[in-house]
């Protein structure tokens, strides 16, 4: 029987930006440094951490205290119920990688200017400003009788994409589709996969539109797909809708997130997400 004192507990870790790079046109990487990310096991390549910003006139976050792993909604409450002008932004991204014999990770920002606390921090960021993290955590995993994998999603998704191209396995097949808003934003990776890559142009026309028609349209390949979903999540389900009701593919192997959700902010998010838990509402799959 475990006792509390062994239960993984929900902690932070403190951390400052040791260096700075422009991607592409609208993508920039940070890299942070903490003694604790030298502690950090392995994970899947799309783990994913939260990041807590500080306030304007602030060094670093001020953060709710920590809890044990069990007790997390609680957390949750607690962090929203801080008042607004204490209470850290909180923004969810993905490790695009770690060096834990260096204590480092990075972390890949899409800039959209001054319009969210995350690109705004990202857009003036230098070394030495401070943020918080909880995390990492991942969800792909590839079940052993995959054939092939198919991975779609937008800007948001495309630092996870990155790091799953550059760990797949020798001469693994794989389809890729990323929708972006400029040809500019284009990137390259390094991989011993079979990879085609597709770049789906946004345009002029709604957010998420151009890369449902590229996947609605495509010449899959044959066999047991593995496919991981990421990106806008009313985009994620319709991606999924579509995969299982017209391609036939099993619900089981589709990893899907919805990264984002239009006009609503991820604290609005977490929000309705404590009121359904506590109201005992789950998701419905009405797929």
């Amino acid at each position: 029987m475990s006792t509390q004192a062994d239960r993984k507990a929900l902690t932070y870790h403190h951390a400052r930006v040791t260096g700075v790079r422009r991607i592409t046109p609208h993508m920039t990487r940070v890299t942070f440094s903490a003694s604790s990310f030298g502690e950090v096991p392995a994970g899947p390549p799309d783990q994913y951490v939260k990041v807590f910003f500080p306030l304007e006139g602030q060094e670093e976050p001020r953060l709710p205290p920590p809890v044990l792993g069990d007790e997390v909604l609680s957390w949750y409450r607690t962090y929203l119920a801080m008042p607004d002008d204490t209470r850290p932004p909180m923004r969810t991204y993905t490790v695009r990688a770690h060096r834990p014999a260096e204590c480092e990770i990075d972390v890949d920002f899409v800039l959209h200017g001054d319009n969210g606390p995350a690109s705004a921090w990202a857009g003036r960021v230098a070394p030495g400003d401070r943020v918080a993290f909880t995390g990492p955590h991942g969800l792909y995993k590839v079940p052993d009788d995959t054939d092939w994998q198919l991975l779609v999603g937008d800007e948001t998704a495309l630092p996870a994409i990155g790091a799953i191209l550059e760990d797949l396995p020798p001469s693994t097949r794989a389809s890729v589709y990323v929708e972006i808003g400029e040809s500019s934003e284009r990137q390259t990776f390094e991989t011993q996969g079979s990879v085609e890559l597709h770049w789906i142009l946004r345009g002029a026309r709604p957010h998420g539109d151009a890369l449902l028609d590229a996947v609605r349209t495509a010449e899959l390949p044959g066999g047991a797909p593995y496919a991981w979903v990421s990106g806008e999540a009313g985009v994620v389900k319709l991606v999924r809708r579509h995969l299982v009701r017209e391609r036939g593919v099993d619900k089981r192997a589709i990893c899907f997130t919805g990264y984002w959700r239009q006009g609503v902010s991820e604290e609005a998010a977490s929000r309705e997400s404590v009121r359904q838990i506590e109201s005992g509402q789950l998701p419905t799959d009405d797929d």
